[in-house]
């Protein structure tokens, strides 16, 4: 019997997270509260850069776009946002979308699997993501488990069961 097997990855839908934006946006345009204070959104290749007056309607407008990523389900794991920082007369926030696993978190996660999943189970890195392979298809189901509950700043997702 052929090894069944699984990717490990760590993606987010483009266009989900477009649409997340373009909500948060709508939104930002017709609150009172945001009214005059120039607060804005950009989005351009996997960057988010938010825009607004003061430093704490530019929070205000970070929590409103992950608010929108939670509707969208889309997890908060998948965003890197940094601090707030002046830039002129704005006050901005850059935030990124984490694509892909990197090298030490998959490091870390073959290292997991190697250590406390069941023996039968294999894995090795493959870019920007981890197949995991195995004979018993009961012993990949646990370590999906397994990597479920990872201590890990990743959105997992799990593709290509076979």
């Amino acid at each position: 019997m052929a090894d069944s097997s699984f990717d490990v990855v760590s993606k987010v839908d483009p266009m989900e997270a477009d649409n997340a934006l373009n909500q948060a946006r709508k939104e930002i345009e017709q609150r009172y509260d945001f009214k005059g204070v120039g607060a804005a959104i950009e989005f351009k290749d996997e960057k988010i850069t938010l825009k607004a007056a003061s430093e704490e309607r530019v929070k205000a407008v970070l929590d409103v776009v992950q608010s929108k990523f939670v509707k969208r389900s889309i997890s908060l794991k998948a965003i890197d946002a940094g601090e707030p920082f002046a830039s002129g007369k704005e006050y901005r926030i850059e935030a990124k979308l984490k694509n892909g696993i990197d090298s030490d978190n998959a490091k870390k996660l073959n290292r997991l699997i190697r250590d406390e999943a069941p023996k039968t189970v294999k894995s090795q890195i493959q870019g920007d993501e981890l197949r995991v392979q195995s004979k018993s298809r009961d012993d990949l189901q646990a370590t999906m488990a397994l990597l479920r509950k990872a201590d890990v700043d990743l959105d997992l997702q799990f593709v290509n069961f076979r």
